[in-house]
């Protein structure tokens, strides 16, 4: 049986700030990218993002950004690999001792916006990412797009890699996501994104956005916890993935 997991970013409220529905996600999904405080989150809502996951027994992971609490972490920024690496350390060793402290076990990294993207195309900050996620833990996965730059470095340095893939997000030609600013980026139609998964999981290809035939490795699927139609998405996702007879599990 074809299986896929299921992940979503969450805990990306910060403050007073709300940002998403934890609380109505985290039953139908699989696995759970976890802000760390700095593109979104803060230490409470970190601790209580990890304390829900248990709950449900959904799988944990990092999610860590640039430092851009303003622009959420979707802003390009050029930093020094060794800076990125440290950076890296830091967050994930943070939400670490949340895990430790729940008795639950941080399974995966998944960096976050301008970070994943800008790391899916140079090798070198892949590899700055990678040495950061070995520091904290060497038995930690790193859930990258798949085909990227991402997923070779790990490979080469001996990171645990899931490819993973996008419900709600356009491709282009090259197998990289369209960016946000421009016009197509995001799916916002349930049905299509559906029918995408089902398609990605089953074919192992997506439809770029200028109609070529992208080949890709389907092990996760995300949604975003950000977007206004998150929860229907999820929901509508995991039925359809079961009513095709795949299997929505965790990779943990």
């Amino acid at each position: 049986m074809i299986s896929i997991d299921l992940n979503c970013d969450l805990g990306e409220s910060f403050g007073a700030y709300k940002i998403g529905m934890d609380e109505q996600v985290v039953p139908n999904i699989t696995s759970a990218n976890i802000a760390c405080g700095f593109h979104a989150g803060d230490p409470l809502v970190m601790k209580k993002t990890v304390a829900l996951c248990k709950k449900y027994g959904v799988g944990i992971g990092a999610h860590p950004g640039y430092p851009d609490l303003r622009g959420f972490g979707r802003r390009n920024m050029s930093l020094p690999y060794a800076e990125v690496e440290a950076d890296i350390i830091y967050q994930v060793g943070a939400l670490k001792a949340f895990c430790d402290g729940e008795g639950v076990p941080l399974i995966h990294v998944k960096p976050h916006g301008a970070l994943y993207n800008m790391a899916g195309k140079d090798y070198d900050l892949a590899m700055a990412i990678c040495r950061g996620i070995l520091a904290v833990d060497k038995s930690l996965k790193i859930l990258a797009l798949s085909g990227s730059a991402m997923i070779r470095a790990a490979q080469e340095i001996g990171v645990p890699s899931v490819s993973e893939v996008f419900a709600d997000r356009a491709y282009q030609a090259d197998g990289s996501l369209v960016p946000r600013s421009q016009p197509g980026a995001m799916i916002t139609d349930e049905d299509e994104a559906v029918k995408r998964v089902i398609d990605m999981a089953k074919t192992g290809t997506v439809t770029a956005i200028d109609g070529s035939v992208v080949a890709i490795r389907a092990d996760s699927v995300c949604v975003h916890g950000d977007g206004e139609k998150a929860l229907k998405f999820v929901e509508k996702i995991h039925k359809a993935l079961q009513d095709a007879g795949i299997e929505v599990r965790s990779f943990s």
